[in-house]
């Protein structure tokens, strides 16, 4: 049985996530790694025409690693096990390419958004550079088995540990950890960043947030972009509501800085890299004491 008990998932995708939990709970951040997966089920690699490292050109490979310093400051770490070319939990449940699957979708499925559209809806069709996936259409039980089975779990872990840090502190943040290719282009725009910050243009976090993950990768030297060309995807979006003391930045790192790309092995500036995210994780735990410390001076 799958982790919600109604679906029957791929059995090598048993625990399809993991949440890493500090020994205490001590920051209201929870950081999210949902497309560093790399466990590929032989069915999934029997049904695509692609071999397994062409289907790991989408990954964002080791980034739930680079992360790790988050639980020894109190904060879990909650990372896909399932890769993204096989399912995209930054995204809406059913945003479906009716084209993929034999059978009807359901009525409430987003067929038209930019992302289905684009090859990469929540079952994603493409990967690399417009590389199809899948030899055949896929039957779509199959799509189903992996939302029901997979993505609401997903989605309801990820919600309820936002909710908990929400109860213990009045506030929570997520932290949506992703990589992105060195050599990466957006439509027009090329990714000429060491880091991408993105809060929807300002929607989805308080600024000083964003603020604070910018000022600390400026002051260690990189290169920083906010919003373009990446602004947040669904969870950032789904997730973020300032006004209800839920907040949520999405983080985009060159995987040149810490990743052979050629190799998916840890380069040779892992380290460094990991060094300089545990720094920004500290300074994001420092101006959450901050924030709780103002409001309990507000209430007194």
């Amino acid at each position: 049985m799958c982790a919600d008990g109604t679906m029957h998932c791929d059995p090598e995708l048993e625990p399809a996530f993991e949440i890493i939990e500090p020994v205490q709970l001590q920051v209201p951040l929870v950081f999210n790694s949902p497309h560093s997966g790399t466990v590929y089920p032989q069915r999934f690699l029997a049904a695509s025409r692609l071999d397994a490292f062409a289907l790991r050109r989408t990954e964002d490979t080791l980034a739930d690693a680079l992360f790790l310093h988050a639980t020894a400051l109190g904060a879990p770490l909650m990372r896909a096990r399932f890769p993204r070319s096989y399912l995209d939990v930054n995204r809406e449940p059913y945003e479906l390419d009716p084209r993929m699957f034999d059978g009807r979708l359901p009525g409430i499925a987003n067929t038209r958004s930019i992302r289905v559209a684009g090859g990469l809806g929540t079952i994603p069709r493409l990967v690399g550079e417009g590389q199809e996936i899948y030899s055949r259409r896929l039957p779509v039980e199959e799509a189903m088995a992996r939302i029901e089975g997979i993505y609401k779990p997903y989605h309801r872990s990820l919600h309820g540990l936002l909710m908990r840090a929400r109860r213990h502190f009045g506030m929570c943040i997520l932290v949506d950890c992703h990589s992105m290719p060195s050599a990466g282009r957006v439509g027009d725009t090329a990714v000429e960043a060491d880091f991408v910050i993105g809060d929807r243009y300002g929607t989805s976090c308080a600024p000083g947030i964003a603020d604070t993950v910018c000022g600390e990768l400026e002051r260690l030297g990189y290169r920083v972009c906010r919003n373009k060309p990446y602004a947040g995807g669904f969870n950032t979006e789904h997730y973020g509501n300032p006004a209800g003391g839920t907040h949520a930045v999405q983080i985009e790192v060159n995987r040149a800085l810490y990743l052979n790309e050629r190799t998916l092995e840890p380069g040779s500036g892992f380290r460094q890299t990991q060094q300089a995210l545990g720094t920004v994780v500290a300074a994001l735990a420092l101006h959450c004491v901050a924030i709780l410390a103002m409001g309990r001076l507000a209430a007194e």
